[in-house]
């Protein structure tokens, strides 16, 4: 092969990585995008909202092939596409265990979404403690030329379950021996107890909200007050009646 062609493969490589790449940061864009919508919405309808914020992530080339390579996978971008479907993730906090069905259940309402696994750690934690409910599913992505469907794994949890998650990492990054037992016990120890405070702040919610609910005596300026991004408006006193009719 001469130095031209060797050049010219290179570039053909390149840009089909690039492209690659491309497609699941977009990915991550549109999902991105409807959880902003859903939070939006809960925000303006109920003054309150299930997701408290999310961040998202993709693979580095590095990793994928260090992945592709532990599984003895052939290295090219069709396996990849095929044999790891977390190289786009997503993870949603939120505020109460409820809320986490919540979402999920509203995500996989959405017609352009295909959902291809749950895995609920919750109900079946890890024997580490660890605890979030994972969603794997296909975005639809729309392209110059093409239509691509592209793999997001979701995780959403709640603010206790990725506090723990998140220093169980930081201790065990790069640990590569075995954890002594009686530090396995004490994550899991740990993880019982963040879950206990998640029950706790459940019940404590929806005690709160019974009460509100109880003592609710809105004003009839308060009712026809709203509020859409950051802006109030005032309705007109026979408009609700009206649009009742």
């Amino acid at each position: 092969m001469s130095t031209q062609d060797q050049i010219e493969k290179f570039k053909q490589i390149k840009y089909d990585l690039t492209r690659f790449m491309m497609i699941y940061k977009f990915a991550l864009e549109e999902i991105e995008t409807k959880i902003e919508i859903l939070k939006q919405e809960f925000q303006m309808l109920h003054d309150y909202s299930p997701i408290e914020h999310t961040k998202s992530r993709i693979k580095s080339p590095e990793s994928i092939m260090n992945k592709m390579l532990r599984k003895n996978s052939e290295l090219s971008l069709p396996a990849i596409k095929s044999g790891i479907k977390d190289i786009a993730g997503l993870r949603i906090t939120c505020s109460f265990i409820s809320d986490i069905y919540q979402v999920s259940a509203m995500l996989q309402k959405q017609d352009d979404l295909k959902v291809l696994g749950v895995k609920d750690y919750i109900k079946n934690p890890k024997p580490n403690g660890y605890q979030s409910l994972h969603l794997l599913v296909e975005v639809p992505v729309f392209l110059s030329d093409c239509q691509e469907h592209v793999c997001v794994e979701v995780q959403i949890r709640t603010i206790a379950m990725d506090f723990w998650a998140s220093l169980e990492h930081k201790i065990f990054y790069k640990y590569s021996q075995a954890v002594p037992e009686h530090l396995t016990r004490e994550l899991k120890n740990a993880s019982d107890k963040a879950y206990e405070l998640d029950l706790q702040m459940e019940r404590l919610h929806r005690e709160i909200q019974e009460i509100k609910d109880s003592r609710a005596d809105a004003s009839d300026e308060e009712l026809r007050r709203i509020i859409i991004n950051n802006q109030q408006y005032s309705l007109p006193a026979n408009f609700i009646k009206l649009l009742g009719e």
